[in-house]
């Protein structure tokens, strides 16, 4: 494993991160036996930084947390915990809700803590409710232990947090598709001026990067004489900045999880080659020309009061326009989405009311896109299939 250093206190950092926002379900559930598994097997292989919010899993993310860390596991990590600005309306919230968050991890201290997801109203509003006079208390009465954001909102509001306060460490989304996005390269480098650990999000933007490549994406790769998965090629281009410190994945498994940590290993900073750099330019200019929507599959968005699974309409509409089999992915989209044993939630079924626009870190127009999905994934076509795609599942289930 590779280790970088927190510039304020000298902290040696995996450079990979386990993120437990999407950690293995089943049947709808967070598979907890297999989840402490995973986290034990990162942490047993190096990983020493795990990241996790209160509102993960609905709280079950640092409830496994903590059953991971038990017997030892422990000392050998630094946890990361947020404090989310939707949730607080008063000085006693903050408190409330630090003291569940340590209950549930079964800790005394939260080694890094994190204002969550921060844009400039919420930015604005607990500084108006005295949260950096909380978070110092907090640290001097040993709960936390360091101070920092994570963020989604445009560059300015970046450097106007970045500079209101001594921060330890930031959060940002940073890969491929995202460089001048949000706070971006500018950003990150602008945090690495003022000696602040800088902790990436999202660098293959929900797993879009590694999963289901394009096939224009795919030879590009082929091409390259390297012989690398795609979340590995991410990955390593976003360990090829210096001024990153940690990255966190987002590992559900196994296989996944064994690859990230040997690509930690060995992706060390400024090591991508001319070439590579080269391929990954192409890479990037590929998938700006296929993505319709930058969702990331966050879920901030979510549940939509009229049913709507918006992450996953997004995610068929960006597959539906990268190539492949559009039948298929319509398919899939009726299995998936339109649904048969529970509530559809289809693109068509949103109704503006906007809740979603005001929850997505992206800056989404979220009801306009998904009236585009709509005319794609919910037409005619589609409605032909529907009974098709419904007896094959049937007959399925009877063999």
């Amino acid at each position: 494993m590779q280790y970088r250093t927190v510039p304020r206190n000298g902290d040696e950092l995996s450079a990979l991160g386990f993120g437990t926002m999407r950690l293995p379900t089943r049947l709808g559930r967070v598979d907890v036996d297999r989840a402490v598994r995973q986290i034990r097997y990162a942490i047993d292989n190096g990983v020493n930084y795990i990241d996790t919010a209160y509102p993960y899993h609905l709280g079950e993310s640092e409830k496994i947390v903590g059953l991971a860390l038990r017997d030892g596991y422990r000392e050998r990590v630094r946890i990361a915990d947020k404090l989310s600005p939707w949730l607080v309306r008063t000085r006693d919230d903050m408190e409330r809700i630090l003291s569940i968050q340590l209950d549930r991890l079964q800790a005394d201290c939260i080694d890094y803590y994190l204002l969550h997801s921060l844009e400039a109203q919420s930015w604005r509003r607990l500084e108006s409710l005295g949260v950096m006079e909380f978070l110092e208390s907090a640290r001097e009465e040993g709960k936390i232990g360091n101070i920092g954001f994570s963020f989604h909102d445009e560059r300015s509001v970046f450097r106007e947090i970045v500079d209101a306060y001594d921060w330890t460490f930031c959060q940002i989304q940073f890969n491929i598709l995202d460089e001048e996005i949000q706070a971006g390269l500018e950003g990150l480098r602008y945090a690495a001026s003022r000696d602040i650990a800088v902790m990436i999000m999202e660098p293959l933007r929900g797993g879009m990067l590694a999963a289901d490549v394009p096939g224009e994406v795919r030879t590009l790769y082929d091409r390259s004489g390297f012989s690398r998965t795609p979340a590995e090629w991410a990955l390593r281009w976003v360990w090829n900045h210096p001024e990153v410190t940690v990255v966190l994945s987002g590992m559900n498994d196994e296989r996944h999880i064994a690859e990230n940590i040997r690509a930690a290993g060995a992706s060390l900073p400024n090591s991508m080659t001319d070439s590579e750099r080269s391929t990954m330019n192409q890479v990037k200019a590929a998938y700006k020309r296929l993505v319709r929507v930058n969702c990331t599959g966050c879920g901030y968005c979510m549940p939509c009061p009229f049913g709507v699974n918006i992450p996953q309409c997004f995610y068929f509409y960006n597959r539906y326009h990268m190539g492949g089999s559009r039948l298929i992915t319509r398919g899939f989209y009726i299995l998936q989405v339109v649904g048969f044993e529970n509530k559809p939630g289809n693109a068509s079924l949103c109704m503006d009311c906007g809740r979603c626009v005001e929850a997505c870190p992206q800056g989404i127009a979220i009801p306009d896109e998904l009236r585009k999905a709509s005319k794609d994934l919910d037409g005619f076509s589609t409605r032909l299939m529907y009974p098709f795609v419904k007896a094959v599942l049937r007959r399925e289930r009877m063999e």
